[in-house]
């Protein structure tokens, strides 16, 4: 049993919370601190942090949690990227060791390697536009998502034409060279990311819809596993590396099979 920190307190926390304790693991949810940043006493004993908060409060959260003493952490929220320079600084410089991403599901995770393949098969023909549309419940702030900007800088790095990622709020046409990205903000879906192709004649389009946060509850505890099993090196590592051990039928496997059965 692990004694398990989760910073933040909203949806994704909450499912997070669950699933730890569906496992056996003590968990600690903090919501935000009233008085702007965590005190390091509060963190004190954590086997895992997992950070589920808001993207102007990771690096100050990792840097407490540092400082509390624990050195496994799964960041699992969006709009930081302008700090991870520092957050990898930061975790190098205490030796530790932290799984980020900015969608812990395994299915999106493979669902960008397929678009990698379609970018491939369809950028060399002109005829073929590729869009990204993704939608998300009306309270979500950012836009676009975290996902679908990374699913933007795929498209645009591989494909031939496109060369610059357009504003998912336009108030112009697009150039020519500009991804098309469309951001929906209404409801309550947890989320939805689709990537298309369109031609005169013909529509190819590939669609990701997430039916409940359980699939990112799953991928947040394969990162802890994975961090847990054995000694890490010191800084950031990507997802993807346990993608790779799931495909290849490892240990992860188990957890997230494990997961997606409690789930249901």
């Amino acid at each position: 049993m692990y004694d398990t920190i989760i910073l933040g307190d909203g949806a994704l926390g909450r499912a997070a919370a669950e699933a730890f304790r569906d496992r056996g693991d003590s968990v600690r949810i903090l919501g935000r601190p009233a008085g702007g940043a965590h005190d390091p006493e509060d963190l004190a004993g954590a086997s895992l942090v997992v950070e589920a908060s808001r993207g102007e409060a990771v690096a100050r959260n990792l840097e407490v949690a540092l400082e509390a003493g624990c050195r496994r952490a799964v960041i699992a929220t969006t709009g930081w990227a302008t700090d991870r320079p520092l957050v990898d600084g930061l975790l190098r410089e205490h030796g530790a060791a932290a799984v980020a991403a900015s969608n812990f599901s395994l299915g999106v995770a493979l669902f960008g390697r397929l678009v990698d393949v379609a970018v491939a098969l369809f950028g060399p023909l002109e005829a073929y536009d590729p869009y990204l549309v993704e939608w998300h419940r009306r309270t979500k702030t950012d836009r676009p998502s975290g996902t679908a900007g990374e699913l933007a800088q795929r498209i645009v790095a591989a494909h031939p034409r496109k060369t610059a990622i357009g504003d998912p709020v336009p108030h112009t046409a697009p150039r020519p060279d500009e991804l098309e990205v469309v951001a929906v903000r209404a409801g309550a879906s947890p989320g939805m990311h689709l990537v298309g192709f369109d031609a005169p004649g013909e529509t190819v389009e590939l669609r990701l819809t997430a039916r409940d946060r359980s699939v990112y509850t799953a991928g947040i505890l394969a990162a802890a596993e994975w961090l847990a099993r054995t000694e890490r090196p010191a800084g950031l590592h990507s997802f993807e590396a346990i993608v790779d051990e799931l495909l290849a039928g490892g240990p992860a496997s188990t957890v997230t099979t494990t997961a997606a059965s409690t789930a249901a």
